[in-house]
């Protein structure tokens, strides 16, 4: 019987998943959602701000923003999250003792599931819940366009980094869905660009426009208004972001980067864990049926890496920017795996030891973090 678990663990490793995660969720919740909270209190009063969608939306239901609401739409858009990826999966690979291996080491990854639970109330998981819809509908007409370019512009209203986070990954599984599948023409070409201009022109407004017009004093004694314990400025602390320059955050990033950068290594370690899944996903691009598709793939894998690197440089919070790109590439893995293909790619075996092994360990890392591994 041990040896045959041994061989074959993967329905014991997705236990072992659920268990990790309630463990992250327990510790979670008794952390202090010093960022998470600002950012449901924050709303357009003062006019067009960045960083402010969220509050906004909440500001139509309450005036004032308990702790506690922190922890349940985080959790509430967590859940959701599961529950589409869980659809996406099933559509695209079904449930089978062969896609297991496939299904953990995606859902039971430490950049995945467990570290969005470890930064419940952060704004990542939307773009990877809106993403995971536009690899969900239909992409046959010029409304899925529109649709993709609607949803990188709330992303962008949630937080404007964005851009480089999740839209670079929304634009790729757009040009795999539709623009591959069915083709360019003028009308659906002229479109994505206008889209892709409107997006940046907002992105660089909430950038440099979306700035507090008021002082900081001020501000967070409206901020204050909306809180049910006004003593609590504890978790007002993060106030300065929304009068941070760009500059200033890069200098911040670089002021660090030594400390920071010492992380790196961890980051290649996780990544190498996962090295059956990325065997399995270059197999998928190998086995496309169009060379144009696979060098599109590989553009758009390029694309979403740069953006990326970027980050890397403005902003310092690299465990969850590692941990987004990670979920960029298992999102458009989902895409490709719609593309024609000229043969069928083996899946991640099942009963390789050496495969079991790094299943195993991805599964009792509990998260990766939010600036350094762990």
């Amino acid at each position: 019987m041990r040896a045959s678990i041994w061989q074959n663990p993967w329905r014991l490793l997705l236990a072992i998943n659920a268990a990790v995660i309630a463990g992250v969720f327990i510790h979670k919740i008794q952390l202090p959602p010093w960022v998470p909270y600002i950012h449901l209190v924050v709303d357009y009063h003062f006019g067009f701000i960045k960083r402010a969608l969220i509050g906004a939306v909440v500001a139509l239901f309450t005036t004032k923003v308990p702790v506690w609401l922190v922890f349940a739409l985080g959790g509430a858009t967590w859940l959701v999250t599961l529950a589409l990826f869980a659809r996406l999966f099933h559509r695209t690979f079904g449930f089978a003792g062969k896609t297991l291996p496939l299904f953990v080491f995606m859902a039971g990854s430490p950049f995945f599931l467990k570290n969005f639970m470890h930064t419940l109330g952060h704004f990542d998981i939307y773009g990877c819940a809106l993403a995971i819809v536009l690899l969900l509908i239909p992409a046959r007409s010029i409304q899925y366009v529109a649709l993709a370019a609607l949803f990188s512009i709330v992303l962008i209203l949630i937080h404007h980094i964005h851009l480089l986070m999740y839209v670079p990954t929304i634009i790729t599984i757009v040009v795999v869905r539709h623009y591959l599948v069915y083709g360019l023409n003028r009308a659906n070409m002229a479109f994505g660009v206008i889209a892709f201009l409107l997006v940046s022109a907002l992105f660089f407004a909430a950038q440099f426009l979306g700035t507090m017009p008021i002082p900081e004093a001020d501000f967070v004694q409206y901020l204050k208004t909306r809180m049910p314990d006004p003593a609590r400025t504890d978790l007002l602390q993060f106030s300065y972001i929304w009068y941070q320059p760009l500059a200033k955050e890069i200098s911040d990033t670089w002021t660090w980067m030594p400390h920071n950068i010492l992380g790196v290594p961890v980051f290649a370690l996780l990544i190498w864990l996962h090295t059956p899944l990325w065997r399995y996903f270059a197999g998928l691009i190998g086995a496309l049926a169009s060379e144009t598709h696979r060098r599109l793939v590989v553009a758009g894998l390029i694309g979403v890496s740069l953006a990326y690197l970027v980050m890397f440089a403005m902003v310092f919070d690299y465990s969850r920017w590692i941990s987004n790109w990670a979920v960029c590439m298992f999102l458009i893995l989902h895409a490709v795996k719609m593309l024609p293909a000229k043969q069928e790619t083996p899946p991640i075996p099942a009963e390789d030891r050496k495969t079991n092994v790094f299943g195993l360990i991805i599964t009792l890392i509990p998260r990766v973090g939010i600036v350094r591994p762990f």
